[in-house]
């Protein structure tokens, strides 16, 4: 936030900065689905919504789990709520005692662990790297849990790293789960459509349905679809599970935007042509920034499987002093030192919980990402 402060201050001054930030498509929503929302509010659905979500919503969101995901659920088993975020908070709000511990692997999106707390439960972080490709291991996560583990949280692709499971990987982890029963599932599948390599990727229910009575499906059509202005999220889990959590929702805001449903109802049924190409998109994108930053003196950069996020090691520019004699020690100094010196406002890897390490999104055109990389380039090589 305090860099987000800076590079608003210093465009205000006229300076030109670039922002790599911000985690959403530059890409627009498109057009059916915003002619579905503008129908929708021409033919008046602009009342109260059910909590649990509209009939139309859940039916497309049940027949999109089971168009491309082979899932199936019931009516009872969707909630859809005003994000994926509400999706956790409704999650771990229904389900968490006091002291109970959810395991969360790091590199991390902050409000896991944030909500947790929130709600009363104990965050466990289990850190992992570039050796591993920031993919937790199934021995760490083993090790980890406890008479009063409650969740492991999984989000694959990650944010920020990139990282995904492919199936040898994941199937350590599910048979952690299934020797450990009294422990529950959320996968947080948003970027599930942005995955540039076959294999890449598993579902842990592909490798044990079984699992399905005790996971909580995450996602929504913010990534997929560029739609994160109109906070559509939903969740898909056993319908004990899903009850408790309409009955949280209901007590913070109802039910999600009329309007936004019947966008959402669009992008779930109609059209999907867009979802490759971008994808497309997206890994050139990643692959462009990818070979500049490595070219960064001081600056490691993997290439990410999925989402469009990298998440490169600065540690290399620890212990350099900038032109102004500044000594650079953290993430946050080297972040600070790219806003103030070369104009890039980028996000320190310790507020995802790994630090020396700094998150870039290439959600952004070609552009402006070869400029910023290009900026970084000079930063990096006028330290000393």
């Amino acid at each position: 936030m305090r860099i987000q402060e800076r590079a608003n201050e210093l465009r205000a001054q006229g300076v030109d900065i670039i922002g790599l930030g911000t985690g959403e498509p530059d890409f627009d929503t498109p057009e059916h689905i915003k002619d579905a929302a503008h129908a929708a509010a021409r033919a008046g659905l602009t009342k109260y919504p059910p909590t649990a979500g509209t009939g139309e919503l859940k039916c497309a969101i049940r027949e999109k789990l089971a168009r491309e995901n082979g899932f199936d659920y019931a009516a009872d088993e969707i909630i859809v709520s005003s994000g994926a975020k509400q999706v956790l908070f409704n999650a771990f709000m229904a389900t968490l005692n006091p002291g109970d511990e959810v395991i969360v692997p790091a590199p991390y999106w902050g409000v896991y662990k944030d909500i947790v707390r929130i709600c009363g439960g104990v965050p466990k972080v289990l850190l992992s790297g570039a050796d591993s490709g920031f993919r937790v291991s199934a021995a760490a996560i083993e090790e980890a849990i406890t008479p009063r583990t409650r969740w492991l949280v999984l989000n694959a692709p990650s944010n920020p790293s990139g990282a995904a499971y492919g199936a040898a990987d994941l199937g350590g982890i599910v048979g952690v789960l299934d020797r450990h029963r009294h422990v529950w599932l959320l996968s947080d599948d948003i970027y599930e459509h942005i995955v540039y390599e076959p294999g890449a990727y598993a579902h842990a229910l592909d490798l044990n349905p079984d699992l399905g009575g005790r996971t909580l499906l995450v996602n929504g059509v913010s990534k997929a679809y560029a739609m994160t202005g109109w906070r559509i999220g939903y969740g898909a889990g056993p319908a004990a599970l899903i009850g408790a959590m309409v009955a949280v929702q209901g007590h913070i805001t109802s039910g999600a935007s009329s309007i936004g449903q019947a966008a959402a109802v669009a992008a779930l049924n109609g059209p999907q042509d867009h979802i490759p190409e971008w994808r497309d998109a997206f890994r050139r994108r990643r692959d462009r920034v990818v070979s500049l930053l490595n070219q960064a003196e001081g600056i490691e950069c993997l290439s990410p499987e999925g989402a469009f996020y990298v998440f490169p090691s600065c540690a290399g520019t620890n212990g350099k002093k900038t032109p102004d004699g500044k000594v650079l020690s953290s993430d946050v100094d080297f972040c600070q030192y790219l806003l103030d010196a070369v104009g890039v406002a980028t996000v320190p890897g310790s507020d995802f919980g790994v630090g020396d390490h700094f998150r870039i999104s290439y959600a952004y055109a070609q552009a402006s990402l070869h400029e910023a990389c290009t900026r970084i380039m000079r930063a990096c090589g006028a330290l000393s």
